[in-house]
């Protein structure tokens, strides 16, 4: 049995706070939880905290690409934060650049940039 990344809700902010070893299925099922929950909680932002991985490849840097691609496809952008020294080296060295996905260094921030953004997108009728 593999261990739930948990995804909570803080206003309109879902945040995953990656814990656990990216195993393949940990993976998927991270991606169909958050996905449920975007569309659940109508929820316009999603912070990955990755301040405790501290070894990726590629499979975990296509998995951060991919899960920010379903939720923009879901109206919720993406933040990753957290990342480590190290971490930013091997993605940029295997060709991983996370296209379309925001970073920043600490969850403040993070949650700073999609306030940020909210407060520059027309009111919802």
């Amino acid at each position: 049995m593999t261990e739930r990344v948990p995804v909570l809700k803080i206003g309109d902010v879902l945040l995953v706070s990656i814990q656990v070893e990216l195993e393949d299925q940990v993976v998927l099922e991270l991606q169909d939880d958050l996905a449920a929950r975007i569309v659940e909680s109508g929820a316009t932002g999603v912070v990955i905290d990755i301040t405790a991985v501290e070894i990726v490849d590629s499979f975990v840097g296509r998995m951060l690409a991919t899960t920010a691609a379903i939720s923009r496809m879901l109206d919720a952008q993406t933040v990753v934060v957290g990342m480590r020294p190290a971490v930013a080296i091997t993605l940029v060295e295997l060709g991983l650049s996370l296209g379309g996905v925001r970073t920043a260094l600490t969850l403040e921030k993070g949650l700073d940039i999609l306030a940020r953004r909210d407060s520059t997108r027309p009111a919802q009728r």
